[in-house]
């Protein structure tokens, strides 16, 4: 890793979106503005995996992001981001990986019989919508709490279409905080 490269990001995309989306392409702008290396899987062939599960094949994501961040790890202070599954699968990987903070957007605390979602103990940001469809607020503000993680709820649904640029704001303080 060049000396000027502060870290890796790597921006998770969500279920049923890809590595072009909005808000991942947000984020891997602002990590280049604060001088770390990004990128972002794409995990479209594993979402159209249905005969696995509804949400396709979730283990085979969560050993592609393992892999990705393993490798990054070795080269230097790693950063997981993430959008839903994205941003489970971000929580999950920290837990097996050295991981200098996380990102999570509208993450899915809780999903059908999945384990529950579990991260390290590192400098958390959370953005969430407060009319989120799929995952109830008051359940990311609980599973927030004993963690300290700094926690943004936005007048949104889950796709958090309407607060791109508040999350790219608060990864970018995230980042900076770092």
């Amino acid at each position: 890793m060049s000396s000027s490269i502060k870290g890796h990001c790597i921006l998770s995309h969500g279920f049923e979106s890809g590595p072009d989306a909005t808000k991942v392409t947000a984020l891997a702008d602002v990590a280049q503005q604060f001088g770390w290396s990004h990128e972002r899987p794409d995990y479209t062939d594993l979402d159209a995996r249905r005969e696995v599960s509804e949400l396709g094949d979730v283990p085979a994501r969560l050993q592609r992001l393992l892999a990705l961040a393993r490798s990054a790890a070795a080269r230097g202070p790693v950063v997981l981001a993430g959008s839903s599954l994205g941003a489970y699968i971000s929580g999950l990987v920290s837990l097996q990986v050295p991981t200098k903070a996380l990102f999570l957007m509208a993450p899915p605390v809780r999903m059908g019989a999945a384990p529950v979602l579990d991260a390290a103990p590192v400098p958390t940001s959370i953005i969430h919508g407060w009319s989120d469809e799929l995952i109830p607020a008051a359940e990311v503000v609980g599973w927030a709490q004993p963690r300290n993680a700094r926690l943004l709820l936005v007048d949104d649904g889950h796709r958090l279409s309407e607060h791109v640029g508040a999350s790219a704001e608060a990864f970018a303080a995230l980042l900076s905080a770092l």
